[in-house]
């Protein structure tokens, strides 16, 4: 016995208008070139041949533009005075050829490092020092 396929309609965000209307079982590849970063909605509404629907919402980011990064400044941060920041965006590029220039931003050291470094260097100064002594 064949049953009859359901169709699916794919709207993005509050569009009235579908970007696609498909008969199911169906793969479908979505541009995300064409819509803006940020959040959107990908809304699919499945209608059964008997008249049924059946609607999913599934949220996700886009991000197409370059990727920014940002140190020095976080969400809700309490500030005041001069903030030194340092920041970096870079695209993806030519996907067949990988530039490794500009693709990293550069961080500054870490205070925990700076720690570490002055505690290894101290104790080495005593263990030269009461070694020599002896």
């Amino acid at each position: 016995m064949k049953t009859n396929p359901c169709k699916v309609k794919l709207f993005i965000d509050e569009e009235i208008h579908p970007i696609a209307e498909l008969d199911t079982p169906v793969q479908f590849e979505l541009d995300t070139k064409k819509l803006t970063d940020g959040e959107h909605t990908l809304k699919i509404v499945g209608k059964s041949s008997k008249g049924r629907e059946g609607v999913r919402k599934v949220k996700f980011i886009v991000r197409n533009g370059p990727a920014i990064d940002l140190e020095g400044l976080s969400d809700n941060k309490v500030v005041d005075g001069t903030l030194p920041l340092m920041i970096n965006a870079y695209d993806k590029g030519d996907l067949n050829q990988f530039i490794i220039e500009g693709s990293e931003t550069p961080k500054s050291i870490p205070s925990w490092l700076w720690i570490i470094l002055i505690a290894f260097i101290g104790w080495a100064a005593f263990y030269t020092i009461t070694y020599f002594n002896l």
